[in-house]
């Protein structure tokens, strides 16, 4: 197997000092009220979200009549099974929607764009992410992660004026972080920009960038290194994909998503004005978290998109297909999962809608519900697709060209599962969204109790951090014991023909119970509590669960006052709910009862080669290429396949 070389330029850090520059990046303060930090720490705010917040009259009139346009543009000029066949969004469509201002959905008024709110972008990427997947993410990685996002919170008024009027009618965005050896550890970035008089120079190699194929401008991040009148560290640049220097080096290929113009990016001294540098030196990865705080949401809102279609496909073929003399729906196997289907959809839409409308009103921090948003959209849609697959059989596995050249209808049932794969890795893996989520909802415990755990802390910063600890436990404890969930009245306002009350008295003890076991874990562990990421994650899996069957029962009640199919709303919360709390308490009860410690124990095995001779008796098809390709710096050896749609 080849060696794969250490780039010189590769920073080498410990795993302290990567865990430092993530923290760093953080937001450090919770300014506002935030639902699901209250829920991770016990206390059940049901005010912070009921009434469910609406938008003014104006926002939707303006959203709805965008929501016509894009939906006739949808119908009449996108040919989903086109851009499936050939790998390619064709020009027309992407000038199409220049001239529609899809690219400029989230971009103010005053600079060309069509200034929609948060909720009615979400239901324009769930429209037409559901016409094609790879559109969806072509304006979704434009919007929510390329310049307009971060230009509009961090953005000087010049580079507003100079950007973001090319991004909402001419220009196409996207955003460079990842590179061949680098992905969840922004830490060991390689990517330099050195500066040089009112300019810096960049080299480095990025791998992954969604729309960087066809891409006017990019959002690159660099390191800067410290020097005299340079604090130095990761820095966010906006950079002109023609400059001289970049190279598209390759356009990706995948399992989904196969309209998707992803490719590798190569920089070669590339001369950037300081002028274009986003925010302060060393403010880069904050910004991209601080970007993501709503840019996570456009992911969740193409799954609800997913989980419509998966609803409506399983209605219509499950009531055309006979087994056994009745319709395949009518036998309980079946019938399990369209009511999964069902159900799920109709709580991931509240999440997502919820989340969206609190990001619009800017009263709360969303930071943690968007990223729950974004891990439960992309597991639950997942899980969605799969069970559509299943219930379709045969033809589930068969592709829609197939079914189309037989005589039948052409049901992409598998493209939609191998088009949402990658949603549960896309910004923030499953496993990194875990992570994140667990940082923020102890962050409470961190911040009284974080030096007694420490080991590099002194005798006297601990005897300190105690005597604050021990005030905070004195007081927050006691309230983990009772509370509203115990009271059989509790929440009697959900109570119309289906009573969804005991969900949210469920919820409430729940929310006590899951900050009772965080409290407990962190007393238990102490600092390798950062190590059982096992408990985190399942610790975080049933906020996201609490989250969602909140949102649910608001929007259900929500759906009644305004007489929109709120009888069919409440019976769908119910649903919801009772298949969410058998989750849960299975999720509890694997806090403890698992098989964490021993499977450290078979993974060293296998890493030692324990059980090598486990895996005699295949051919493995792979090459012998290097795992992770050269990405040394220096000039591109590869003809530019950078290929910009005008």
């Amino acid at each position: 197997m080849s060696a794969v070389p250490e780039s010189p330029s590769r920073p080498t850090v410990t795993e302290r000092e990567a865990r430092q520059v993530a923290e760093a990046a953080r937001e450090q303060d919770w300014r506002k009220p935030s639902f699901a930090k209250e829920l991770f720490l016990g206390r059940f705010r049901l005010d912070l979200i009921h009434p469910h917040p609406l938008p003014a009259d104006e926002h939707v009139q303006r959203g709805e009549e965008f929501l016509a346009k894009l939906r006739d543009f949808c119908e009449t000029k996108i040919d989903g099974a086109r851009i499936e066949r050939d790998a390619l969004i064709p020009d027309d469509v992407i000038a199409g929607l220049k001239e529609l201002g899809a690219f400029g959905m989230k971009i103010d008024t005053k600079y060309g764009g069509l200034g929609l709110t948060q909720v009615y972008y979400n239901k324009a990427l769930a429209l037409v992410g559901s016409a094609s997947p790879a559109i969806g993410a072509l304006l979704s990685a434009h919007q929510s992660i390329g310049v307009p996002q971060p230009l509009k919170i961090f953005g000087t008024r010049e580079q507003k004026e100079t950007f973001l009027p090319r991004c909402a009618r001419t220009d196409i965005s996207a955003f460079l972080l990842t590179e061949p050896d680098v992905g969840s550890d922004p830490a060991r970035l390689a990517t330099t920009a050195v500066p040089e008089g009112d300019e810096y120079v960049l080299d480095g190699v990025k791998l992954w960038t969604t729309n960087g194929v066809v891409a006017d401008l990019l959002v690159v991040m660099a390191r800067v290194p410290k020097s005299e009148g340079h604090r130095g560290g990761i820095t966010a640049f906006v950079v002109e994909a023609a400059s001289e220097g970049v190279t598209v080096e390759n356009r990706n290929a995948f399992m989904g998503l196969r309209g998707l113009e992803n490719g590798v990016t190569r920089f070669h001294r590339v001369r950037v004005p300081a002028a274009h540098r986003i925010g302060e030196e060393g403010q880069g990865l904050k910004i991209a978290l601080t970007t993501l705080n709503t840019g996570r949401l456009s992911l969740p809102a193409m799954c609800v998109g997913s989980g419509k279609w998966c609803l409506k496909i399983a209605r219509e073929w499950s009531a055309a297909r006979e087994q056994w003399g009745k319709p395949v729906a009518l036998h309980e196997a079946v019938g399990s999962k369209i009511a999964f289907i069902a159900a799920t959809t109709f709580a991931l839409e509240a999440v997502v809608d919820l989340s969206s409308q609190m990001a619009d009103e800017d009263r709360n921090d969303i930071r943690i519900e968007a990223a729950l948003a974004k891990l439960y959209g992309s597991e639950m849609a997942w899980l969605m697709a799969d069970e559509l697959v299943q219930i379709r059989g045969g033809r589930g596995f068969e592709t829609a060209a197939s079914l189309r050249a037989r005589g039948e209808r052409a049901v992409p049932a598998e493209q939609m599962l191998r088009d949402l794969r990658i949603n549960r890795i896309f910004e923030g893996s499953t496993e990194i969204m875990h992570l994140l989520i667990a940082r923020e909802a102890v962050d409470a415990h961190l911040s009284v109790a974080g030096d007694l755990i420490d080991p590099e802390k002194s005798l006297g910063d601990k005897a300190r951090a105690g005597a604050g600890a021990g005030l905070f436990y004195a007081k927050w404890l006691p309230k983990l014991v009772a509370g509203p969930g115990q009271l059989p009245g509790a929440y009697g306002g959900f109570k119309h023909g289906v009573d969804l009350s005991p969900h949210l008295r469920y919820v409430e003890r729940a929310s006590r119970r899951l900050a009772r076991s965080t409290f407990y874990a962190m007393s238990r562990w102490q600092g390798r509590m950062e190590t059982k990421q096992g408990f985190l994650g399942r610790i975080v899996d049933i906020g996201a669960e609490l989250f969602a069957m909140s949102a649910a029962c608001v929007r259900a009640e929500l759906l009644r006052r305004r007489g929109e199919n709120g009888r069919e709303a409440y019976q769908l919360a119910d649903a919801f709910c009772r298949q969410a709390r058998i989750r849960v308490e299975e999720l509890f009860g694997r806090l403890w009862t698992n098989t964490d410690d021993l499977d450290r124990k078979v993974v060293k095995g296998v890493l030692s080669g324990t059980y090598e001779w486990l895996e005699q008796g295949v051919i493995d098809p792979s090459d012998d290429g290097p795992w992770i390709a050269d990405a040394t710096p220096g000039p591109s050896r590869r003809e530019n396949a950078h290929r910009p749609v005008r």
